[in-house]
């Protein structure tokens, strides 16, 4: 194999990465290429690590090294944070403003594209809801995330659990891992019963 097709391997594999374009996957590519062997060997090693290692908590479904991560053996069990996925549960931890538990359903429901509630972490939800006083609905403000806030407070309000849903701080549309702090720290203070 050639550099040129070496190259366009290394190209074609960043590409494969959420929102990285041929302009960025090509400037990936050409630093690595550049790097000292023992910088390439050491990032080799961290993302094999990081494959080995981190799985999903069995409770929240956050990313851990751990079978049940830090958060949730040390955090409020009162109150229940619901995210897309574990991107918001960073978004979140930098306003500073919430101790209580987070709950990942790794995706929304989408029932144009066939993304019912087996397909996500619903019934995992409803399985920790023991002793729960609040559920905060933090999906994003899009059509499915309102779609499957609507579903899940609907689920939640029979077992006489308090639903809230984020106030709108955040733009109709937008990502809530994507907020800053401050507006995802309003957000979270003014939320709303469902």
């Amino acid at each position: 194999m050639d550099q040129l097709s070496a190259l366009n391997r290394l190209i074609a594999a960043f590409r494969t990465l959420p929102s990285v374009g041929t302009k960025t996957a090509t400037s990936y590519a050409y630093s690595i290429i550049n790097m000292k062997d023992s910088d390439v060997q050491n990032l080799i090693d961290a993302i094999q690590e990081a494959k080995d290692k981190i799985k999903f908590c069995t409770a929240c479904g956050n990313y851990s090294e751990d079978e049940i991560c830090e958060r949730c053996k040390k955090a409020d069990k009162s109150v229940i944070c619901v995210v897309k996925d574990p991107q918001g549960i960073i978004a979140f931890e930098k306003t500073g403003a919430y101790d209580g538990l987070y709950h990942v359903l790794h995706g929304t429901l989408d029932f144009v594209k066939g993304i019912g509630e087996e397909d996500i972490r619903i019934k995992e939800l409803l399985g920790r809801l023991d002793g729960v006083k609040e559920v905060i609905i933090a999906t994003n403000s899009d059509v499915s995330g309102e779609q499957t806030a609507a579903y899940l407070a609907k689920l939640i309000k029979p077992f006489d659990i308090k639903v809230t849903r984020l106030a709108f701080g955040l733009p109709v549309g937008s990502e809530v891992a994507s907020a800053d702090e401050i507006t995802l720290s309003q957000a979270l203070s003014n939320r709303q019963e469902m």
